[in-house]
């Protein structure tokens, strides 16, 4: 995309996630005159098909993958020792463009739950119609239905998932409900429904449908390919960005530093890893951080880079029968099966190209007797934050159908069943520090399994979600590679099936020696749900808040933070719906600054 050169802009986004998308583009809708910027480290995902053909979604994934950052986190004794891997997105769109397009919205409670003026549910309800175009039912009163967000049932529908809605009301004893995203209905089995949309069968992501659709707009311009180092100021007011070529997206490029100036605000939206890094290097948080990699401070904010919070998911694959349709042929590169869907797909934007794998879902809370089952541990947290709460779901249980693990794996049928703690107690921090070569490094402590009860729900949604797939019809046995190692002799031991057993069939016993086993299997192999969000809270400077409730950096003026990182307590959902309600409301918060009539 070539554009006039401009030395100055208005408003400049460091960052091109989802949320800058969506405010980049609202404001520039409102005002075509008004010069807005978008620096993004990624490249550009317009028209690429990994981004746009939904089932391509896994491939960006793979260890090679330029579109997203790994982020490498210190060694837990909580996770076995391991260093745990959480990734990020680097492209435009951010996580919109490569993510696993499932529609999940927060309980409207997670927002009131926030305490922050102008963000309670009740403002924010607006603004989730406003955005999508729900295309799955008509009249539901707390869905839009002419947004620029499509949200559909995807290409086709997955046999495997229908099965686990059945088996799970039928077994399991929850109720069915046609629409567990109305930000109250919890427990049920539901499908789930994507960010897909249903006439193009493409991927309904923030850079498409904000800003790439705004190309005729010379003032509306978007940089790829451009790390934004800090942010430039004077005096207190922040004037501009200092940027050098993104030495992953340009290995070839001069790496000196370029500026660009902002007349009237700047907007960090880095991202829960890259914003506070952005504040960490303009001198703006806590002077130990500071000190030690040479920086001057220019603000103390202590709040900065704390706060980390993500989901803590755990995925487990079975093997599935020949007849049952997967997405695994697909995933493998099988040339002759993808012509053959991508024929169907451009003839009617149907058929797995259009699909994820994933069509159905539990918001699950524990009853009774699976509290009576969890044990003491997860008891005070249960009592404390879920109890008198209905709305918050524990966890969310689902099947893909298809192996997420590898592509190094014995070209079968495959489904996957993962477990996503939403409202995990323990708590991680993200900082900028000098590597042992002197060059800019990474501080990351997830805070994983910190906290003891959070282990437990997983402990005891393996189990459960076990039972669920092994009297699904599609069921084959277990992957036992990737499932604990259960002791010799035990009735727990993993591997292949003829078929599945019987609804009614007994439970499988697990000795003292088996709940050990899944513990380890735990701390061993949990991972994140690239749900990471919180590090530049919302909240009180003296509570360690780095932004007030209109998004401005405390101790600075002119700039701002816009994305997940303000996000001040975690969210019961996939976070691409709350990066979209962000990106909205701050378009609004800052025409209201600007002056600019928002009349979207």
């Amino acid at each position: 995309m070539s554009y006039p050169f401009l030395s100055e802009f208005d408003i400049i986004f460091a960052g091109g996630g989802s949320t800058a998308c969506v405010a980049a583009g609202r404001l520039a809708a409102c005002d075509s005159s008004l010069r807005i910027l978008i620096l993004e480290g990624g490249q550009h995902t317009l028209n690429k098909a990994a981004h746009v053909q939904p089932y391509q979604y896994f491939t960006h994934l793979a260890p090679t993958c330029t579109t997203m950052t790994s982020n490498i986190g210190n060694p837990s004794p909580h996770l076995n020792g391991r260093a745990p891997i959480v990734q990020c997105a680097h492209c435009i769109g951010g996580g919109s463009s490569v993510n696993f397009m499932n529609y999940t919205r927060s309980p409207a409670s997670d927002f009131d739950d926030w305490g922050v003026d102008g963000w309670e549910s009740k403002n924010l309800i607006p603004l989730m119609k406003k955005l999508e175009t729900y295309e799955v039912q008509a009249d539901r009163p707390t869905h839009g239905y002419d947004g620029p967000i499509k949200v559909s049932s995807g290409g086709c529908k997955m046999s495997i998932s229908e099965d686990f809605i059945r088996i799970g009301t039928k077994y399991h004893k929850r109720p069915f409900s046609d629409d567990s995203e109305d930000l109250e209905t919890c427990n049920s089995y539901s499908p789930w429904f994507k960010y897909i949309d249903g006439t193009s069968g493409t991927r309904s992501d923030a850079a498409h449908h904000y800003v790439y659709n705004q190309a005729h707009n010379p003032n509306l311009q978007i940089w790829a390919g451009k790390r934004v180092k800090r942010v430039i100021f004077e005096d207190k007011r922040a004037v501009g960005v200092e940027f050098t070529n993104d030495p992953v997206s340009c290995p070839d490029a001069d790496q000196s530093s370029s500026t660009v100036r902002a007349s009237k605000l700047v907007v960090i939206s880095g991202g829960a890893f890259g914003s506070p890094a952005i504040l960490e290097r303009s001198g703006i948080g806590a002077e130990g951080v500071l000190k030690k990699c040479g920086i001057e401070q220019r603000v103390h904010l202590s709040g900065v880079g704390e706060n980390y919070r993500d989901h803590i998911g755990a995925f487990v694959p079975y093997f599935v029968g020949d007849e049952f349709v997967t997405m695994d042929r697909l995933w493998r590169g099988e040339e002759s099966v993808i012509q053959e869907h991508l024929a169907q797909w451009k003839s009617h934007r149907k058929s797995l190209i259009a699909q994820n794998g994933n069509d159905a879902k539990i918001k699950w809370r524990p009853d009774d007797e699976e509290l009576k089952a969890m044990g003491s541990t997860f008891e005070p947290r249960w009592k404390e934050f879920f109890k008198d709460r209905p709305e918050k779901a524990v966890a969310i249980w689902t099947v893909f159908s298809g192996f997420l693990m590898s592509n190094d794996f014995p070209p079968r049928n495959y489904m996957t069943a993962e477990m996503i703690e939403l409202y995990p107690v323990s708590v991680g921090s993200v900082h900028v520090k000098l590597g042992e070569d002197g060059k800019e490094d990474i501080d990351f402590t997830t805070g994983y399994l910190d906290d003891p009860s959070d282990i437990v729900p997983l402990n005891f949604g393996y189990k459960k979600m076990r039972e669920i797939c092994r009297r699904m019809p599609s069921y084959r046995g277990e992957v036992a590679a990737f499932h604990p190692h259960f002791p010799e002799g035990s009735t727990a031991v993993c591997g292949e099936a003829t078929g599945p057993v019987d609804l009614n069939a007994p439970d499988i016993i697990y000795t003292a020696e088996d709940e050990e086993a899944i513990e380890i299997f735990h701390r061993g192999n949990i991972q994140t749900s690239w749900h990471s969000l919180g590090t530049c809270a919302m909240k009180p400077r003296a509570d360690q808040g780095v932004v007030d409730a209109r998004l401005n950096v405390y101790g600075v003026t002119n700039l701002k933070v816009a994305d997940l990182s303000i996000v001040p307590k975690n969210v019961g959902t996939n976070t691409y719906s709350t990066a979209l309600i962000i990106g909205e409301k701050a378009a609004m918060i800052i025409a209201e600054d600007l002056g600019i009539e928002y009349r979207l």
